[in-house]
Parts: C-alpha cells; structure tokens; sequence
C-alpha cells in the first residue's frame, strides 16, 4: 500500500461517506453531473471513480451482477472487446443493511476498450474497469462503484494531451495507490450516515 494521503470524502451532501485517495478531484467542481452519480477524477493520470444510486433491479440475480453492470456499462460506452477477468462471489455487507434486511456485495473487473465523449472508435483507449455492486435491499437501492485505470493511451485520444500516449505509468512506480486499492478502500469504508437519503424506501 502507498503512503498517499486519503481522506473521508462526503457524498450524497454527506449522506454517504467513503475514503479514498486526495488526488481524486470532485468533477462537480468543473461540470455538472447527475443527481444520482458522484464522479472523482486524477487528470493527471486519466483515472476516475464513480458512485452512483440506481434504483433495485430485480432481473439482475446477486450472482455475478456486478459482471451484469460491467456488460452494461459496455454497452451503454459503445466499448469493444470486453474481456471479464474476475468476478467474486457474494458477500454480505452487514454495516449496510436495513431494517434487518442483509445487503450484499458483488465484483466484476473487465478491460475494454472506449472512447472519450464523442471522440470515434478510432480514438478508443485500452482501459481496466472495476465494478462493485453493492445491493440495498432494504431501501431497493442497487449502489454503483466504478473505477476507470487506463492501460494504453491511444495518441488520437483527449487523454493523450493530459497524459501522454502509450503505455500508462504503473501505480506502483508513481508512489501510489493502485486503483485496485482505491476501490477495495472505498468499498470497505463506505457508510450509509442518512437513509432518508433514499427516499419512501426509507
């Protein structure tokens, strides 16, 4: 683990609180972002974090669903090539349950690759893509967790002006938190501080 600097971030106006690296800069500070998403970014390294509040879906088994959101996310980015590399298995949440009703956790990662905003295919980066599915039972709430670590820099691509094109620096030989880490801590320190957050489910 590295010795970066993390701190207890807000989220939700503090309804929700986790904690993750400093580096990791509010986007809501520089563009708007829907009410239901929280979206951090390091520019300096074109890595993101996204936590966002979807309502339950029932279709979706516990089983794999994060693998479910990752197929999704895919789609919805109009990414190529999806390769899932591992998934866990169910695990209970219990700091997270509601009114007695358990709420569990499942993970997904995947590497694709995509563009960004409205740059064509001809511009797509080779990114890792790891995927926390939190499910609220108990308030009917499916909780998103998703970190972006670009793998290759395509030089077409907007990120190649803020990072450069090619190979990305590995964490490890920056000094810091890898975003396998960042993920792991922000899903073991997540914490529900308001439930009427989530509204007449609550």
């Amino acid at each position: 683990m590295s010795g970066e600097l993390c701190s207890v971030r807000p989220l939700f106006g503090g309804a929700i609180s986790t904690v993750f690296p400093q580096r990791f800069q509010d986007v809501s500070n520089i563009r708007q972002v829907p009410d239901h998403q929280e979206v951090f970014v390091d520019p300096s390294r074109d890595e993101s974090l996204i936590f966002e509040l979807l309502d339950f879906k029932t279709e979706v088994g516990d089983i794999g669903s994060a693998s479910w959101f990752l197929n999704d996310l895919a789609r919805e980015q109009d990414a190529e090539g999806l390769q899932l590399i591992e998934q866990s298995e169910i695990v209970e949440a219990p700091g997270l349950s509601y009114r007695n009703i358990p709420a569990v956790a499942t993970t997904a990662i995947g590497e694709m690759a995509i563009s960004k905003g409205r740059q064509g295919r001809e511009a797509q980066n080779l990114v890792r893509v790891y995927v926390a599915n939190l499910r609220l039972k108990g308030v009917d709430t499916d909780v998103l967790v998703t970190a972006y670590e670009p793998i290759l820099i395509n030089p077409l691509s907007e990120s190649a002006d803020a990072v450069a094109s090619g190979l990305a620096v590995p964490a490890s030989q920056s000094g810091i938190m890898p975003m396998c880490d960042v993920i792991k801590q922000s899903l073991s320190t997540f914490k529900v501080n308001d439930w009427n957050l989530f509204g007449s489910s609550a």
